[in-house]
């Protein structure tokens, strides 16, 4: 896992096939090594396993547990498949960005704060957080999709099933890219689940209907391939039907009760067994007519079509945007894998999948591109596992997840752990979405949603900002220069937005600029360093939270106090001033998201032995806590994660 390396990508070979510009295919992609981050296992879990049937094809280089990724999923997946996992995946759920020019954003409020605190922006009421941004141009993001399904038929298995969630607006467009990667022959349904009503009067009339439903398609790996149905209840009493079938079969025709079969039809039974049936009252003569029929005894379920109107796909359990329903996802992941099974979802959010997935003994990979989600999901899958233990030593019956007959309801959990990596070190200390639309705001940039490439225009002048996760260098503007070949007749002048330049970046632009004088020039690239430049800079001053942490060994007991914490990035978002701030923020707790400690900690792996997260949005965290302390020295870590998710780890070393 430490070298990166080329991954082969086959050819999709499938029809139709749907054309847009700038369509390729993906014939190879690099994968980058992980590093592995942190651990949740509390019971010791990953210890404790075997490579029994179920993780004999697990691959050696990780932990027999739960595996979240931070990273761009082209990457995570790429980094799959060179360590292991081809073929391996029985299911995968994925729920991408629809293309719906929409800017998602998570609810940020104060623990403990009876009002919800907003800041006023420009764009957004910021009692919110720019999660991930949903505007491509079409071309762009069926490019970015086509390239995903790629790579996620490699890793699925060849008995695997993929479902992709949708709206109305792509449904049409991936089911096209779909039929292409996987085969016409391999689609199996078009689910119709539905959404969050809504309902609103316009004087002036309305342009369109709401949307009412959601597009969940269901594609296999192999034509083959059966998976179990999904039920849903509904009960109905006990009732009589005709015991006709079509068609003609002499051996299955006879008289009965005076009749024979209608034209073209025959009995459902042979005599022999009409007679038994008769005997056990369960075939009669119908009262009004005469004519045979038999008995369907009283029923709680029936089979699902593809229509699910009794299921909501979305939930609001996390706060998190674009949240599915565990209801819906139970149903997906009971009828289309087995306990043990493999489960992925590279779109992970909220961490809804894995959540199921832990709930119903499966196993699970999940991976984000957004920090918040991943700290999102992990904060929900330690509850999970912590009340799952409870759950061991204390066993009881729990309700089902939905009211669906679910064989796999009360199956032990596949593990008790899970640990967190990132891919090609993506983790930035400033969200890139959230990033550029504060620069924006900052430099008076007019956001162009339409450009895949450019974010923006200010005046004349076109406008993109540099991931803020790395300084500009010569490979940025390679893309810049490689871009503008692609677009000839584009004339305006560039500005790039960065955080720090690279000598050799001076050197590009110098001579790319060179050749680009007089007034008529076109394509002239003007920098502006967001750290230096004398209108711009200081914009993005970064003042780190921090805390006041007493951490004692005594008697035998680690006693960890937190006396203070402070998120300048909190007070500066809320606008308030001191005064105010005072008021209504008390205690330190309500600016704090989770807690967790670590009592050995080595240095590079953080693992979670005590985990501070409260159940409810008001609660707060303790703040104080002891653990049994080991002999010797040991370094004890406290990690704290505000209600932004930036991270604070105090680190303390204890001697004996």
């Amino acid at each position: 896992m430490n070298e990166s390396k080329e991954i082969k990508i086959k050819a999709a070979k499938g029809r139709p096939m749907l054309t847009w510009v700038g369509k390729r295919p993906l014939n190879q992609v690099t994968a980058f090594p992980a590093q592995h981050i942190e651990t949740f296992d509390p019971t010791r879990d990953l210890g404790k396993r075997k490579p029994d049937d179920v993780w004999s094809d697990w691959p050696a280089n990780y932990p027999k547990g739960g595996l979240l990724f931070h990273g761009d999923n082209k990457e995570v997946l790429a980094h799959l498949l060179a360590n292991g996992f081809r073929g391996k995946i029985k299911l995968i759920y994925i729920d991408p960005p629809f293309d719906s020019g929409a800017d998602y954003v998570r609810r940020v409020e104060l623990r403990g704060v009876s009002e919800k605190t907003k800041i006023e922006g420009e764009g957004y009421s910021l009692g919110e957080q720019i999660q991930y941004t949903d505007i491509w141009a079409n071309d762009n993001y069926l490019q970015f999709i086509f390239e995903r399904l790629l790579l996620l038929k490699e890793i699925l298995a060849e008995d695997g099933f993929i479902i992709v969630h949708l709206n109305t607006d792509r449904a049409h467009y991936i089911k096209v890219v779909m039929d292409e990667v996987f085969g016409n022959k391999n689609f199996r349904n078009e689910i119709v689940v539905k959404r969050i009503r809504k309902s609103y009067v316009e004087s002036s009339g309305i342009t369109s209907l709401n949307e009412g439903c959601d597009y969940l398609l269901l594609f296999s790996k192999s034509p083959e391939t059966k998976f179990q149905a999904p039920l849903k209840y509904s009960p109905k009493e006990e009732r009589w039907h005709s015991f006709d079938a079509p068609n003609i079969r002499n051996n299955l025709t006879y008289e009965l009760f005076g009749h024979y079969p209608p034209a073209g039809r025959h009995w459902m039974k042979s005599e022999e067994e009409a007679k038994k049936m008769i005997a056990n009252g369960d075939l009669r003569p119908n009262p009004n007519t005469g004519w045979p029929e038999y008995r369907l005894e009283a029923t709680d379920y029936i089979t699902r079509d593809t229509l699910w109107d009794d299921i909501t796909a979305s939930s609001f359990l996390t706060g998190y945007p674009t949240e599915k329903k565990e209801e819906m996802i139970e149903l997906l992941v009971s009828m289309a894998s087995e306990p043990g099974d493999i489960i992925l979802d590279c779109f992970i959010g909220s961490g809804t999948t894995a959540a199921v997935a832990q709930k119903l003994g499966r196993r699970w990979i999940g991976c984000d591109i957004n920090k918040g989600a991943i700290q999102t999901t992990s904060k929900r899958l330690q509850s999970i596992i912590q009340e799952q233990i409870k759950e061991l030593l204390e066993p009881v019956q729990k309700p089902l997840i939905n009211t669906d007959k679910n064989s796999n309801a009360n199956v032990p959990p596949a593990q008790l752990s899970f640990t967190v990596w990132r891919v090609n070190d993506y983790d930035l200390a400033v969200q890139h979405n959230e990033a550029v639309n504060l620069a924006c705001e900052h430099i008076g940039v007019e956001r162009t949603r339409s450009d895949g490439f450019f974010d923006g225009t200010l005046g004349n002048r076109l406008v993109k900002i540099v991931p803020f996760g790395h300084p500009l260098s010569p490979i940025d503007l390679e893309e810049i220069k490689k871009e503008l070949e692609a677009r000839p007749e584009e004339d305006r002048n560039i500005v790039l937005v960065c955080l720090g330049k690279e000598l050799a970046a001076d050197s590009w632009l110098e001579d790319w600029n060179r050749l680009r004088k007089g007034n008529d020039a076109v394509n002239r690239i003007e920098v502006i360093e967001l750290r230096t430049d004398p209108k711009y800079g200081k914009f993005i001053i970064h003042s780190p939270a921090s805390a006041k942490v007493d951490i004692q060994k005594e008697n035998g007991k680690i006693k960890v106090k937190i006396e203070d914490f402070i998120s300048p990035t909190i007070i500066e978002r809320l606008e308030m001033d001191m005064q105010i701030f005072k008021a209504k923020i008390t205690d330190w707790r309500s600016m704090v998201d989770c807690v967790m400690i670590d009592p050995a900690y080595d240095g590079n792996i953080f693992n979670v032995v005590l985990s501070d997260v409260p159940e409810r949005k008001n609660d707060l965290v303790n703040g104080t806590y002891e653990l049994p302390a080991q002999e010797g020295e040991t370094t004890v870590a406290v990690k704290i994660i505000d209600m932004l998710g930036e991270e604070v780890l105090v680190v303390k070393k204890l001697r004996s």
